[in-house]
Protein backbone atom coordinates (compact mmCIF):
# COMPACT_ATOMS: atom_id res chain seq x y z
CA UNK A 1 0.00 0.00 0.00
CA UNK A 2 1.17 3.29 -1.13
CA UNK A 3 1.98 5.52 2.33
CA UNK A 4 0.32 8.72 2.75
CA UNK A 5 2.84 12.03 2.92
CA UNK A 6 3.08 13.37 6.94
CA UNK A 7 4.79 15.97 7.30
CA UNK A 8 8.03 14.03 9.29
CA UNK A 9 8.86 12.54 5.59
CA UNK A 10 11.85 14.23 5.81
CA UNK A 11 12.91 12.28 8.65
CA UNK A 12 11.15 8.97 8.34
CA UNK A 13 12.75 5.56 7.17
CA UNK A 14 10.71 2.87 6.03
CA UNK A 15 11.77 -0.90 6.03
CA UNK A 16 10.59 -2.09 2.88
CA UNK A 17 12.97 -3.71 0.29
CA UNK A 18 12.49 -1.23 -2.32
CA UNK A 19 13.36 2.59 -1.84
CA UNK A 20 12.15 3.31 -5.61
CA UNK A 21 9.71 1.63 -7.27
CA UNK A 22 8.40 2.54 -10.61
CA UNK A 23 5.27 0.47 -11.93
CA UNK A 24 3.95 0.68 -15.53
CA UNK A 25 4.81 3.72 -16.42
CA UNK A 26 4.74 5.88 -19.24
CA UNK A 27 5.89 9.34 -20.79
CA UNK A 28 6.40 10.59 -23.64
CA UNK A 29 7.76 14.31 -24.80
CA UNK A 30 5.62 14.92 -27.90
CA UNK A 31 5.25 12.61 -30.19
CA UNK A 32 8.10 10.65 -28.78
CA UNK A 33 7.30 7.66 -26.75
CA UNK A 34 10.18 7.91 -23.93
CA UNK A 35 9.01 4.96 -21.84
CA UNK A 36 6.25 2.13 -22.46
CA UNK A 37 5.34 0.49 -19.64
CA UNK A 38 8.44 0.66 -17.20
CA UNK A 39 8.58 -1.49 -14.09
CA UNK A 40 11.58 -1.51 -12.01
CA UNK A 41 12.37 -1.74 -8.56
CA UNK A 42 15.44 0.22 -6.67
CA UNK A 43 17.14 -2.01 -3.67
CA UNK A 44 17.61 0.05 -0.18
CA UNK A 45 21.10 0.06 0.58
CA UNK A 46 22.71 -1.31 -2.08
CA UNK A 47 24.22 0.76 -5.37
CA UNK A 48 22.33 0.27 -8.63
CA UNK A 49 23.37 1.34 -12.09
CA UNK A 50 20.77 2.50 -14.44
CA UNK A 51 22.70 1.73 -18.46
CA UNK A 52 21.40 2.09 -21.51
CA UNK A 53 22.63 3.28 -25.20
CA UNK A 54 22.16 7.01 -25.92
CA UNK A 55 18.31 8.46 -25.53
CA UNK A 56 16.97 5.41 -23.92
CA UNK A 57 15.53 7.87 -20.90
CA UNK A 58 18.13 7.05 -18.48
CA UNK A 59 18.52 11.47 -17.26
CA UNK A 60 14.13 11.30 -17.69
CA UNK A 61 14.35 8.55 -15.25
CA UNK A 62 15.91 10.05 -12.60
CA UNK A 63 13.92 13.15 -13.12
CA UNK A 64 10.49 11.20 -12.65
CA UNK A 65 12.37 9.63 -9.39
CA UNK A 66 12.95 13.71 -8.18
CA UNK A 67 9.60 15.15 -8.89
CA UNK A 68 11.15 16.92 -12.06
CA UNK A 69 8.22 15.74 -14.52
CA UNK A 70 5.41 13.45 -13.98
CA UNK A 71 4.27 10.13 -15.49
CA UNK A 72 1.33 10.26 -18.34
CA UNK A 73 0.87 7.01 -16.38
CA UNK A 74 1.40 4.29 -14.24
CA UNK A 75 3.49 5.27 -10.90
CA UNK A 76 7.03 6.64 -9.44
CA UNK A 77 7.14 5.76 -5.67
CA UNK A 78 9.86 7.05 -3.01
CA UNK A 79 9.78 4.77 -0.15
CA UNK A 80 6.08 4.22 -0.97
CA UNK A 81 4.96 7.66 -1.38
CA UNK A 82 3.77 8.17 -4.45
CA UNK A 83 6.30 11.55 -5.63
CA UNK A 84 3.55 12.37 -8.53
CA UNK A 85 0.42 13.49 -6.37
CA UNK A 86 2.76 15.41 -3.79
CA UNK A 87 2.54 19.52 -3.37
CA UNK A 88 5.36 21.59 -4.08
CA UNK A 89 6.24 21.85 -0.85
CA UNK A 90 5.79 18.31 0.54
CA UNK A 91 8.18 17.79 -2.88
CA UNK A 92 10.77 19.84 -1.35
CA UNK A 93 10.76 18.01 1.93
CA UNK A 94 10.81 14.61 0.32
CA UNK A 95 13.80 15.78 -2.06
CA UNK A 96 15.84 16.40 1.45
CA UNK A 97 16.16 12.71 1.36
CA UNK A 98 17.78 12.56 -1.71
CA UNK A 99 21.61 14.16 -2.70
CA UNK A 100 22.45 14.44 -6.57
CA UNK A 101 25.53 14.34 -8.05
CA UNK A 102 25.30 16.56 -11.65
CA UNK A 103 27.26 15.32 -14.58
CA UNK A 104 29.41 18.79 -14.69
CA UNK A 105 29.54 18.99 -10.93
CA UNK A 106 27.20 22.04 -11.05
CA UNK A 107 29.31 23.98 -7.92
CA UNK A 108 28.34 27.15 -7.78
CA UNK A 109 31.10 29.44 -9.52
CA UNK A 110 30.90 32.93 -6.73
CA UNK A 111 31.31 30.63 -3.89
CA UNK A 112 34.55 28.92 -1.95
CA UNK A 113 34.45 25.18 -2.02
CA UNK A 114 33.15 25.41 1.82
CA UNK A 115 30.21 27.70 0.72
CA UNK A 116 29.34 24.79 -2.05
CA UNK A 117 28.83 22.42 0.65
CA UNK A 118 27.36 24.96 3.28
CA UNK A 119 24.68 25.85 0.54
CA UNK A 120 21.94 23.02 1.38
CA UNK A 121 22.10 23.80 4.69
CA UNK A 122 21.65 27.34 4.80
CA UNK A 123 18.95 26.59 2.23
CA UNK A 124 17.03 24.22 4.22
CA UNK A 125 18.41 24.56 7.69
CA UNK A 126 18.60 26.65 10.67
CA UNK A 127 21.56 25.18 12.19
CA UNK A 128 24.27 27.88 13.53
CA UNK A 129 27.27 28.06 11.60
CA UNK A 130 29.47 26.25 14.10
CA UNK A 131 27.43 23.06 13.50
CA UNK A 132 27.23 23.52 9.73
CA UNK A 133 31.14 24.11 9.87
CA UNK A 134 31.41 20.95 12.03
CA UNK A 135 29.37 19.18 9.04
CA UNK A 136 31.31 20.39 6.07
CA UNK A 137 34.40 19.89 7.67
CA UNK A 138 33.81 16.47 8.15
CA UNK A 139 31.97 15.91 4.66
CA UNK A 140 35.16 17.49 2.75
CA UNK A 141 37.34 15.13 4.99
CA UNK A 142 35.41 12.21 3.50
CA UNK A 143 36.24 13.36 -0.36
CA UNK A 144 39.90 14.03 0.70
CA UNK A 145 39.50 17.80 0.36
CA UNK A 146 39.20 19.32 3.49
CA UNK A 147 42.53 21.30 2.89
CA UNK A 148 40.94 23.12 -0.68
CA UNK A 149 37.95 24.16 1.60
CA UNK A 150 39.08 27.89 0.48
CA UNK A 151 40.02 27.77 -3.04
CA UNK A 152 37.23 28.79 -5.65
CA UNK A 153 36.11 26.33 -8.18
CA UNK A 154 37.91 27.92 -11.02
CA UNK A 155 40.62 26.43 -9.16
CA UNK A 156 39.99 22.77 -9.03
CA UNK A 157 40.54 20.28 -11.38
CA UNK A 158 37.27 18.19 -13.13
CA UNK A 159 38.46 15.36 -10.29
CA UNK A 160 38.29 17.71 -7.11
CA UNK A 161 35.33 19.66 -8.34
CA UNK A 162 33.47 16.05 -8.88
CA UNK A 163 34.48 15.08 -5.31
CA UNK A 164 33.34 18.95 -3.77
CA UNK A 165 29.92 18.21 -5.50
CA UNK A 166 29.88 14.69 -3.70
CA UNK A 167 30.61 15.98 -0.26
CA UNK A 168 27.53 18.83 -1.23
CA UNK A 169 25.01 16.32 -1.91
CA UNK A 170 26.19 14.68 1.43
CA UNK A 171 25.18 17.57 3.52
CA UNK A 172 21.82 16.84 4.57
CA UNK A 173 22.58 12.79 4.76
CA UNK A 174 19.83 11.94 2.54
CA UNK A 175 19.02 8.07 2.35
CA UNK A 176 19.69 8.26 -1.54
CA UNK A 177 22.58 9.67 -3.79
CA UNK A 178 22.00 9.75 -7.31
CA UNK A 179 24.87 10.11 -9.67
CA UNK A 180 24.21 11.36 -13.00
CA UNK A 181 27.48 10.50 -15.52
CA UNK A 182 29.67 10.34 -12.46
CA UNK A 183 32.30 9.74 -14.47
CA UNK A 184 32.35 11.58 -17.35
CA UNK A 185 35.96 13.86 -18.29
CA UNK A 186 37.76 12.07 -15.65
CA UNK A 187 41.27 10.79 -16.18
CA UNK A 188 41.74 6.91 -14.97
CA UNK A 189 42.91 8.14 -11.20
CA UNK A 190 40.02 10.33 -11.07
CA UNK A 191 37.44 8.08 -12.20
CA UNK A 192 39.19 5.31 -9.72
CA UNK A 193 39.25 7.83 -6.87
CA UNK A 194 35.57 8.71 -7.62
CA UNK A 195 34.38 4.64 -7.73
CA UNK A 196 35.85 4.34 -3.91
CA UNK A 197 34.17 7.52 -2.96
CA UNK A 198 30.74 5.55 -4.32
CA UNK A 199 31.49 2.74 -2.54
CA UNK A 200 32.44 4.00 0.80
CA UNK A 201 30.08 6.74 1.32
CA UNK A 202 27.14 3.77 0.18
CA UNK A 203 29.14 1.15 2.64
CA UNK A 204 29.74 3.63 5.54
CA UNK A 205 26.48 5.30 5.72
CA UNK A 206 23.89 3.02 4.98
CA UNK A 207 22.45 4.23 2.26
CA UNK A 208 20.88 3.65 -1.55
CA UNK A 209 23.03 5.10 -4.34
CA UNK A 210 21.59 5.58 -7.92
CA UNK A 211 24.39 5.67 -10.84
CA UNK A 212 23.47 6.85 -14.72
CA UNK A 213 26.50 5.81 -16.92
CA UNK A 214 27.80 4.41 -19.76
CA UNK A 215 30.74 3.27 -18.35
CA UNK A 216 30.51 -0.59 -18.52
CA UNK A 217 33.51 -1.11 -17.02
CA UNK A 218 33.42 1.14 -13.76
CA UNK A 219 30.02 -0.14 -13.30
CA UNK A 220 31.07 -3.84 -13.00
CA UNK A 221 33.24 -3.06 -10.36
CA UNK A 222 30.50 -1.06 -8.48
CA UNK A 223 27.32 -2.11 -8.67
CA UNK A 224 25.42 -4.32 -7.05
CA UNK A 225 22.42 -4.67 -9.66
CA UNK A 226 22.03 -3.26 -12.94
CA UNK A 227 19.37 -2.42 -15.42
CA UNK A 228 19.65 -2.14 -19.23
CA UNK A 229 16.74 0.30 -20.58
CA UNK A 230 15.88 0.32 -24.22
CA UNK A 231 12.73 0.70 -26.17
CA UNK A 232 10.83 2.34 -23.29
CA UNK A 233 11.28 -0.97 -20.94
CA UNK A 234 13.77 -2.47 -18.95
CA UNK A 235 15.69 -4.29 -21.67
CA UNK A 236 17.65 -6.51 -18.78
CA UNK A 237 18.23 -6.59 -14.83
CA UNK A 238 20.71 -8.03 -13.09
CA UNK A 239 24.52 -8.63 -11.96
CA UNK A 240 26.89 -7.90 -14.58
CA UNK A 241 28.20 -11.55 -15.40
CA UNK A 242 23.93 -11.49 -15.84
CA UNK A 243 23.86 -9.25 -18.38
CA UNK A 244 27.18 -10.18 -20.44
CA UNK A 245 25.59 -13.44 -20.56
CA UNK A 246 22.43 -12.42 -21.61
CA UNK A 247 20.73 -13.61 -24.80
CA UNK A 248 19.33 -10.67 -25.95
CA UNK A 249 21.09 -8.55 -28.52
CA UNK A 250 20.74 -5.08 -27.80
CA UNK A 251 22.45 -5.96 -24.17
CA UNK A 252 24.94 -8.04 -25.76
CA UNK A 253 25.53 -5.10 -28.00
CA UNK A 254 25.60 -2.02 -25.75
CA UNK A 255 27.92 -4.57 -22.88
CA UNK A 256 30.65 -5.44 -25.43
CA UNK A 257 30.37 -2.45 -27.27
CA UNK A 258 30.11 -3.29 -30.85
CA UNK A 259 29.22 -0.71 -33.60
CA UNK A 260 26.60 -3.36 -35.14
CA UNK A 261 23.59 -4.10 -33.41
CA UNK A 262 19.84 -3.37 -33.09
CA UNK A 263 20.91 -0.15 -32.15
CA UNK A 264 21.26 1.94 -35.52
CA UNK A 265 24.18 4.40 -35.79
CA UNK A 266 21.90 6.51 -37.67
CA UNK A 267 18.71 8.55 -36.31
CA UNK A 268 15.50 7.62 -38.04
CA UNK A 269 15.04 9.49 -41.24
CA UNK A 270 13.85 9.94 -45.19
CA UNK A 271 15.80 8.12 -47.55
CA UNK A 272 19.67 9.45 -48.40
CA UNK A 273 19.42 9.48 -51.92
CA UNK A 274 15.66 10.62 -52.26
CA UNK A 275 16.40 14.00 -50.04
CA UNK A 276 19.40 14.48 -51.79
CA UNK A 277 17.84 14.77 -54.64
CA UNK A 278 14.23 16.72 -53.48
Amino acid sequence: MIQPFSENVLSSRQQTQWIVELRDVHYSIGNREIFSGLTLTIPRGRITAIMGPSGTGKTTLLRLITGQIKPDSGQVLFDGIDVSNLSLRELYALRLRMGMLFQNGALLTDMTVFENVAFPLREHTKLPHSLIRHIVLTKLQAVGLRGAAQLMPAELSGGMARRVALARAMATDPDVLIYDEPFTGLDPISMGMIVRLVRQMNNALGITSIVVSHDVEELAALADMSFILAGGKVAAQGTFNELKGHDSQIVHQFMNGLADGPVAFHYPAPEYFEQLLA
